[in-house]
């Protein structure tokens, strides 16, 4: 059960550092505008932000990376403390951005979360 656990963990940190990738260095391009659902005007104005935003996501990966590099308690703390904040994140973002957050983030997460739990 761990190597399940720790593949979904592996693939959730890999989905934020898409994100990470996405918000930080290629916001104003046609493929994360499309992504994120945004027009060229808008990608141009908010491309501080959105780095800002991907530095977050950034944060979120760094944890759940060293929660599979850790050994012992740290690195099943770390995963809880990532995933756990994955999923308060991508609630957030279903609330105030948009659903399909919820697919993206939350489900993966929680799905990861449950088999760290069960690795335990």
């Amino acid at each position: 059960m761990n190597v399940v656990a720790n593949i979904l963990v592996g693939i959730v940190a890999l989905i934020h550092l898409y994100i990470v990738v996405l918000e930080m260095f290629l916001w104003t391009t046609p493929r994360a505008r499309a992504s994120f659902g945004t027009t060229e005007e808008f990608a141009e104005e908010t491309k501080t932000l959105a780095a800002n935003q991907g530095l977050y996501n950034g944060f979120l990966a760094a944890a759940l990376i060293w929660g599979l590099i850790a050994t012992g308690s740290t690195a099943w703390q770390f995963k809880i403390f990532g995933l756990a904040c994955v999923i308060v994140a991508g609630l957030y973002g279903t609330a105030t951005a948009s659903k399909k957050i919820f697919f993206v983030q939350v489900v993966p997460g929680t799905l990861a979360l449950i088999a760290v739990l069960l690795a335990g």
